[in-house]
């Protein structure tokens, strides 16, 4: 359900959404969410002064406020 938010989110700023990787890490108490974008894509899904991941992020915390796990997202240029 949050990757999904996460992947809602990402396609509705990237213009090559469909090419963003998603890499999930999981540990006993977090889950770190990897997105993986092109350079031309950083920017536009970061927002000015990472307003636009700072939103997501938030949306994120309260969409997994019932679940045990603390979930993170980091947006990373992909290589």
């Amino acid at each position: 359900m949050v990757l999904d938010l996460v992947k809602f989110i990402v396609s509705k700023f990237a213009e090559n959404a469909d090419e963003a990787e998603y890499q999930i890490n999981e540990t006993d108490t977090t889950v770190e969410i990897d997105v993986f974008l092109s350079p031309d894509d950083m920017g536009k899904v970061i927002g000015k002064q990472g307003k636009i991941a700072k939103a997501m992020r938030t949306l994120v915390r309260a969409a997994s406020a019932k679940e045990t796990k603390k979930y993170t997202v980091e947006i990373k240029e992909k290589v």
